[in-house]
């Protein structure tokens, strides 16, 4: 097999980054062009390593590697600013972001798309912005780049569009249906299946309905395996 070509000055952010080897790190990193990359980045821990204090995630950074194979060899890392740092509340959720990422993007399936709306969301978080509208718009459009677009204005057997005045539940392969008696575990009003679509997130019936969907199918495309970064956030919670 032949050596793959170097690939020079990707933006990227560090998703995640594991200790290898006694002196290297083994990097997950999100990038424009490639999507999800790893990386091996030889001799990073060494103390007086130039990488040291610069592969750090949330950060916009230029990269470049080569390497065949799953786990490619970093090259050169430059920072290239612009990002603010992430802190308490702000912190945690973009873990969440990086673990979404980690668990559901497939290696080298470029999603540009979706590279700018992560980017996007860092920013909406470190300006302090309410951080549910923030992850509930990365949620769906992650979702979509995927192929999971939300069906949200039609309900699933009939086709008709929705009554914001009508109580829904929602079936992660078909969308919207109409709860007609009975009750429901996952129940909706139209109007919060509506404002979904159009991103509007002011609501606070909204903002609760609209975490439960959520919750409910990122549940359902992990097999519902549990999110690391979602038990540490119930547990700091609880503190």
């Amino acid at each position: 097999m032949t050596e793959r070509r170097p690939q020079e000055s990707q933006e990227a952010f560090v998703l995640h980054g594991y200790p290898y080897r006694e002196t290297s790190m083994l990097l997950e990193v999100f990038t424009r062009g490639f999507g999800r990359v790893t990386l091996v980045a030889r001799g990073a821990r060494r103390p007086r390593s130039a990488l040291r204090g610069l592969l750090l995630a949330f950060q916009r950074l230029q990269l470049s590697w080569y390497g065949r194979g799953e786990v490619r060899t970093l090259a050169r890392a430059e920072w290239l600013g612009g990002q603010r740092l992430l802190a308490g509340e702000a912190l945690l959720c973009g873990y969440y972001l990086n673990e979404l990422l980690m668990r559901l993007l497939a290696r080298e399936d470029p999603h540009e798309e979706l590279f700018e709306r992560y980017q996007a969301a860092l920013q909406g978080l470190a300006a302090n912005s309410e951080s549910a509208p923030v992850l509930r718009g990365f949620e769906k459009a992650l979702l979509k780049e995927l192929g999971y677009a939300m069906p949200l204005e039609r309900e699933a057997l009939s086709g008709n569009g929705i009554d914001p005045n009508k109580t829904y539940t929602y079936d992660p392969e078909r969308g919207p249906l109409e709860i007609a008696g009975g009750a429901a575990e996952l129940q909706l009003a139209g109007s919060t299946l509506l404002a979904i679509a159009r991103d509007d997130y002011r609501d606070a019936l909204t903002q609760q309905q609209a975490k439960q969907l959520m919750r409910m199918l990122i549940n359902h495309r992990l097999d519902y395996q549990p999110l690391k970064s979602r038990r540490i956030f119930k547990e700091l919670m609880e503190l």
